[in-house]
């Protein structure tokens, strides 16, 4: 019996790991206290024109989508080709939440690296992230026109999660519309 208790552990161990490997694999899917209600009211200084205070409700009427990044985070470099392509189909403004960044280094990054977003806001503070929820950059959101939160994503997006969740969401805003 001595004998099977190593073998027992490493059983047990193996289990313990594949369960949690597979909740890892959930990270971008835990659930959001949002989905399905009006985004938080916000009003946020323009990347680009601080003197300009632009608020939730200037961006009702139609679908947006809502990405939360920063010039110091590698993941947002990672999913900024995926952006990039989503914004040229031209089907959904996307605004870019600049998440607790200096203004001079995210426009240097966006200069860089270029800038798919409609509109820049700028949360230096964070303050807004902590309304939506934010856990850390990147995370996206996709807004309904009638200012609901439909999806959200933690993490980098990636081109399945545009065709699979994101462009389904968008077509069928588009067909009841």
């Amino acid at each position: 019996m001595s004998r099977l208790l190593p073998l027992l552990g490493f059983f047990l161990l193996t289990a313990l790991l594949a369960v949690g490997l597979q909740r890892a694999d959930k990270k971008t899917e835990l659930p959001s206290p949002l989905l399905g209600k009006p985004v938080p009211a916000y009003t946020l200084p323009a990347l680009y024109e601080p003197e300009r205070q632009v608020s939730n409700r200037e961006l009702t009427g139609r679908p947006y989508l809502v990405n939360f990044w920063a010039s110091w985070c590698a993941a947002c470099r990672v999913e900024h080709p995926v952006i990039e392509a989503l914004a040229r189909t031209g089907r959904i403004d996307i605004i870019g939440f600049n998440y607790r960044d200096e203004p001079d280094d995210a426009k240097a990054w966006l200069a860089r690296w270029g800038d798919p977003y409609t509109l820049h806001l700028a949360d230096q503070d964070g303050r807004v992230s902590i309304d939506f929820g934010v856990y850390a950059a990147p995370e996206t959101f996709l807004i309904d026109p009638q200012g609901v939160v439909v999806f959200k994503h933690l993490g980098a997006l990636t081109e399945e999660v545009v065709a699979q969740e994101i462009l389904p969401r968008l077509a069928a805003m588009e067909a009841s519309g």
